[in-house]
């Protein structure tokens, strides 16, 4: 996939993205910040926080969805505990639930936002993108054995109906909408849609990266900010907004960090994901969809959804699987996974078992983008300690609340 082309307009264009950005998000987040909540996305708050809707009685959206730490777990599991005795886990990473709202439905030939990307895989929620919206999202796990572990969509209706806001769901879906719960329960997801749409925490745009772009006090970079920046964009070194996109993108979007593409980038096996003690299971991403059957969909296995990279400093797990501890390993593993493997890779009998979480007839769908992947085994990565050092401190100026951090200072 070509991508590079963007990264000049990047070099070219960044006073008028930083405009065009300030005009399309800051003013109006900022202005909707103190909007009171609809009744819809009023029972939508209930729900998220509201550990009566699981069948444990014990896991509510934001047990995984911590708003503490940029709706995403708070803790260092690579997969989270649910289901009815809180017992059993889950097969991915659990991501933010933050900039959500943009996100496009899922298309085999998505064009992407920089506008100069070959149409490929993009958009979609989940990180196999098979909910087409929010609401579709939402319903996952209040379903899902290993999550909330409701039996049927009547279930998860029937535990409004006897909770505390039964009469708050009445006032926003109808006096008698309890009587219908197929209707209810599509009521409950849009409710939560509407929580992530209308309320402010789930997209800040709070970050020193945003005043920076804003030209305000606060915002102004250090060196080592300066220099990371430059790595992050530059096509001869990070590359890193090839895919994760800075620029003015779709739904009105801008500076997101993503652009909603897939990518197949070949991450360790993670031993530590209970279902992973099958040698014969494989998480294969896209293809791994019902509507994505093999072998037609071949071309799709291993493939992930590029993550926005927003808070991506808050994290303590990485990629899908969460085998990466730690952002600076992330960077690192980007820069050496093809030219020292066997830093992350295991070796047996001497041999590294490079992609090992991809059976090996898929793996010719690896992303090679240069630089920093696609060179050969030994030879010197592209980024240098320095840049490394430098880029994670650009990162870091991507964590919301910044803004609220100088107000207190």
């Amino acid at each position: 996939m070509q991508k590079t082309l963007v990264l000049l307009c990047l070099w070219l264009g960044v006073a008028r993205l930083a405009v065009g950005y300030d005009q399309t998000q800051s003013i109006a987040w900022k202005m909707a910040r103190h909007d009171p909540l609809s009744p819809a996305a009023l029972v939508g708050q209930k729900m998220f926080f509201d550990p009566a809707l699981s069948g444990s009685g014990h896991l509510a959206c934001s047990t995984c969805h911590d708003p503490n730490n940029a709706y995403a777990p708070g803790n260092a599991l690579a997969v989270q505990p649910g289901g009815t005795a809180m017992t059993q886990f889950g097969t991915r990473a659990v991501p933010s639930l933050r900039y959500k709202q943009f996100t496009p439905p899922y298309a085999d030939l998505l064009v992407n936002p920089d506008g100069y990307s070959a149409p490929g895989p993009g958009g979609g929620f989940t990180q196999d993108g098979r909910a087409l919206t929010l609401a579709d999202q939402a319903k996952i796990p209040l379903l899902a054995a290993n999550e909330m572990a409701n039996r049927n969509p009547a279930d998860v209706v029937d535990r409004i109906r006897r909770g505390a806001y039964a009469d708050l769901f009445r006032a926003a879906f109808g006096a008698d909408v309890f009587t219908r719960p197929n209707e209810a329960f599509q009521h409950a997801a849009e409710a939560l849609q509407a929580f992530q749409i209308e309320d402010y925490s789930f997209h800040p745009f709070s970050s020193k990266y945003d005043l920076h772009v804003r030209h305000k006090i606060g915002g102004q970079f250090t060196d080592a900010e300066r220099r990371g920046l430059s790595v992050f964009l530059n096509p001869q070194k990070g590359n890193c907004a090839a895919c994760h996109f800075t620029g003015a993108g779709l739904q009105g979007s801008s500076g997101l960090f993503t652009d909603y593409s897939y990518e197949a980038i070949g991450v360790p096996r993670n031993p530590d994901i209970p279902i992973n003690k099958d040698p014969t299971y494989y998480d294969v991403g896209l293809c791994g969809r019902s509507d994505h059957p093999l072998p037609a969909s071949r071309q799709y296995c291993g493939m992930f959804k590029t993550p926005t990279l927003r808070n991506v400093a808050t994290r303590k797990v990485f990629f899908h699987n969460g085998q990466i501890k730690s952002l600076r390993d992330a960077i690192r593993f980007y820069n050496t996974r093809d030219t020292n493997p066997e830093l992350w890779y295991p070796t047996v009998r001497g041999v590294v078992q490079k992609f090992n979480d991809l059976p090996e007839r898929f793996r010719t769908n690896i992303d090679r983008q240069a630089p920093l992947i696609g060179q050969p085994a030994g030879a010197t990565p592209v980024l240098t300690d320095q840049d490394i050092d430098d880029l994670e401190v650009f990162l870091n100026t991507l964590t919301d609340d910044y803004e609220a951090t100088l107000a207190t200072n």
